[in-house]
């Protein structure tokens, strides 16, 4: 913490009559709770020792998991159901969300192609996202002008082929025969025919929550990096990696776009490469998507204090993560930051320099994660208590 976050810091906590709003905008804790939780249970901690204080609840994803819970819980809106095929193409019922706005539908590519949904068929080679594609259709069939997509946690690497060919795109061989719409098919791609596209794809607005900045192909692509945890050994990750570049081939002879020069192409198994491809698609940070949404800006410019956090806080925090994320938009409102975490690892001290004020860990007894998590809920109750017990202190 430097002498100006520790000036903004005392003052802030300095006296009762000074605490009077508090925003909550924690990530989930993976694993453990989900973001909605979390809010709740610093909402509750912070009323247990100062229920004079006003609290505002922002529950934060990063486009994967809970992303449609996070978005709905801090703008409204409803949550639709609809029946796609899943990543080995078996009908499954999903979801997505439309805000209360009417037009803009949150949309989590893992709620329809994610890796939770093959358990232990995983098979990089034989997923799809057709069922993402699905979801889109159905939201832009409902009126949707314009999408948050979330590409988080992903079972797949077609390059996004699947959802495009869900919207009209046709991916085709040499003998213009459709191609399977997975990784695999990937390597008899020669033609792609735009013709049946659907013409909305173009004409809304369409925001990629994107957190990884991985190339479509080569040792920092798609396939290298994301592929083992998707099912891949070697052999299918050079297997893949060379069908991903022979994709980008194709993508730069029949549209004439370089995927691979856009940062984040590789995500989501070169989903993110598909989107761009496709569409009228933005590639950006998910944290700046959702505080944007819900204009976070206005809601601590007249705040006393945030509290902010995630499972686990270190020097990949700095990638984009939520903590951070928050901090650099609350420096700028020289608004001080708490980040409450369940574990803090090392080379945080750049952490600081983004504008977090301070770092507790809610791991009060410091066991293992196996037993951490099973009393994770009472620990970040405690810490939140034991936090707001100081600020009475130093009044």
């Amino acid at each position: 913490m430097d002498r100006f976050q520790r000036s903004v810091f005392n003052k802030k906590l300095k006296g009762e009559r000074t605490l009077k709003k508090i925003v909550i905008a924690p990530d989930s804790f993976k694993g453990t709770m989900s973001s909605i939780e979390v809010c709740d249970i610093i909402e509750k901690g912070i009323k247990n020792i100062r229920p004079d204080v006003e609290t505002v609840k922002i529950p934060i994803a990063d486009g994967g998991e809970g992303t449609v819970e996070a978005f709905l819980a801090s703008i409204g809106g409803e949550k639709i159901n609809a029946t796609v095929k899943d990543p080995l193409f078996r009908d499954i019922e999903s979801f997505y969300g439309i805000l209360s706005d009417g037009k803009t539908a949150v949309i989590e590519m893992a709620a329809a192609s994610g890796l939770p949904l093959v358990e232990e068929e995983k098979n990089p080679c034989l997923t799809t996202t057709f069922g993402t594609g699905q979801l889109i259709l159905d939201a832009l069939n409902r009126g949707c002008t314009k999408l948050i997509i979330g590409v988080g946690g992903s079972a797949t690497n077609d390059g996004g082929i699947g959802m495009a060919a869900a919207l009209g795109v046709r991916f085709l061989d040499e003998n213009d025969r459709p191609i399977p719409l997975n990784g695999q098919g990937l390597a008899s791609l020669h033609h792609i025919d735009m013709s049946q596209k659907d013409k909305r794809l173009n004409e809304c607005e369409i925001l990629v929550a994107c957190d990884v900045d991985n190339p479509l192909y080569g040792v920092s692509g798609a396939a290298y990096v994301f592929g083992p945890q998707k099912g891949a050994d070697r052999d299918m990750v050079e297997y893949l990696d060379n069908n991903l570049k022979h994709y980008a081939g194709i993508l730069h002879k029949d549209l004439g776009i370089r995927v691979q020069e856009i940062p984040g192409s590789g995500a989501a198994g070169g989903l993110g490469a598909g989107f761009v491809a496709f569409t009228s698609a933005e590639l950006r940070a998910g944290i700046k998507i959702i505080l944007d949404c819900v204009r976070f800006d206005e809601i601590i410019s007249n705040a006393d204090l945030i509290m902010t956090g995630e499972g686990k806080i270190d020097g990949q925090s700095l990638r984009g993560k939520v903590p951070v994320g928050i901090a650099e938009r609350a420096l700028k409102s020289k608004v001080p930051v708490i980040a409450i975490v369940g574990d803090v690892g090392d080379d945080i001290d750049l952490v600081y320099e983004k504008g977090i004020s301070a770092i507790f860990s809610i791991n009060r007894v410091a066991v293992p994660f196996d037993k951490a998590k099973l009393r994770c809920k009472e620990d970040l109750l405690e810490t939140v208590e034991a936090m707001l017990r100081f600020s009475v202190a130093v009044s």
